[in-house]
């Protein structure tokens, strides 16, 4: 069978990494969040950052190993390759949440719609959660800008990912603005699949009550079924008394 060693290998890694994620994103934003955070917070916060990044790097090659067709594979994981390839670039540092985040989808198969909609939310979350942490990260302090605290962070982000987009708060730097596309992006995804989800719910719906409706047609017009002509009861009536007279 094709890919039974990586699958193996994602089958046990996927948790490690998860938690390798969740490790990677409070230590990202806990400087952040806290700009007076003392030196050794920060090294700490370096240095579970690297490791994560490490990880997910070695998963990756790992990966790449295990599979029949590496090329492929490459392609396919485009997403993985970029943000491992550019992690000392500061306004995309949080893209390597990115990677982490593939991992939840990494098992495949057919999912239930409740289930896909759940996902895409929870992911946008998380990204909305990042975005809002970057967009600070890459504004507070800088001339003109407008976004320098975490409330003005996320209020920004909610306004960006729902596509609504007041205007009151917006990034100035070249790295908000990158970050700002990304989280557009993620709010026309989740528009569309929560539109689409919607739609097919309501055509299962109609669906079923076509099917009901057709199944009541067929008893109707099946003999002696339900819908079999019967007499009215004044009738039977009537012809009972001609009887006897």
């Amino acid at each position: 069978m094709p890919d039974t060693r990586r699958e193996r290998w994602e089958d046990h890694a996927d948790g490690p990494l998860v938690g390798a994620a969740v490790a990677f994103l409070a230590a990202y934003a806990w400087p952040i969040l806290q700009p007076d955070l003392p030196g050794w917070g920060r090294t700490a916060c370096h240095v579970v950052t690297v490791l994560v990044w490490v990880a997910f790097a070695v998963d990756l090659a790992v990966r790449v190993s295990l599979s029949d067709d590496r090329l492929r594979f490459l392609r396919r994981n485009w997403v993985d390759v970029v943000t491992l390839a550019l992690p000392m670039l500061r306004p995309l540092r949080a893209l390597r949440v990115v990677v982490a985040l593939s991992v939840l989808g990494r098992r495949g198969g057919a999912f239930a719609r409740g289930r896909v909609v759940a996902s895409v939310v929870a992911t946008v979350a998380v990204v909305g959660f990042v975005a809002a942490l970057a967009v600070l990260d890459a504004e507070r302090g800088r001339p003109g800008a407008n976004i320098e605290g975490f409330a003005d962070a996320s209020w920004w982000a909610v306004t960006t990912v729902t596509t609504v987009g007041y205007g009151d708060r917006f990034p100035v730097t070249a790295a908000g603005r990158a970050v700002a596309v990304g989280l557009m992006v993620t709010g026309i995804a989740l528009v569309g699949v929560v539109t689409a989800a919607l739609a097919s719910w309501f055509v299962d719906r109609l669906s079923e009550v076509q099917a009901a409706e057709d199944r009541t047609g067929d008893q109707m017009d099946e003999p002696g079924g339900r819908g079999a002509c019967t007499a009215p009861r004044g009738a039977g009536d009537a012809r009972a008394s001609a009887r006897r007279d």
